[in-house]
């Protein structure tokens, strides 16, 4: 256990955030995704739903604000158009840790080929389907240097 860091962080997952430079990709999929098919790097998180490991990741990992999109979902049936409820669970917690920031919605195919260029996946359990997204990983700004 570590002091400010969620206990759904395993020492794998920490490590890959770590790792992560300015730019790369992580996936978050719901337990039907084919992840091990497609990660380059795969971390369990077994028996946990998405919400709970996105909120946990988006706690320690700083979203991309260089670009003018970083946080991208699946689609149902592969349409943007559509939401289903998780989709707007997905967005209400990325707007408490990424203020400003849109999640946006990807066609499927678009959506797979992101994820399979990602710099590592994690694969929940989560039931509902199309529950899945994308963070692009930012940069932790210096303190502002400050004359006395």
């Amino acid at each position: 256990m570590l002091i400010g860091i969620p206990a759904l962080l395993g020492p794998e997952l920490l490590a890959i955030l770590r790792g992560m430079g300015h730019g790369d990709e992580i996936a978050l999929v719901d337990g039907n995704y084919p992840a091990e098919q497609q990660a380059t790097r795969l971390v369990r998180a077994d028996g946990h739903p998405l919400i709970p490991v996105l909120d946990a990741i988006l706690s320690v990992l700083p979203v991309d604000d260089a670009v003018p999109e970083a946080l991208f979902r699946a689609s149902v049936k592969g349409d943007p158009s559509l939401a289903d409820p998780v989709h707007h669970e997905i967005e209400a917690i990325c707007a408490k840790r990424a203020s400003g920031r849109k999640v946006v919605a990807l066609a499927g195919a678009d959506f797979y080929a992101r994820v399979k260029s990602a710099h590592a996946i994690v694969a929940t359990s989560e039931p509902r389907l199309y529950a899945n997204i994308i963070i692009r990983k930012g940069v932790i700004h210096p303190p502002e240097t400050r004359k006395p």
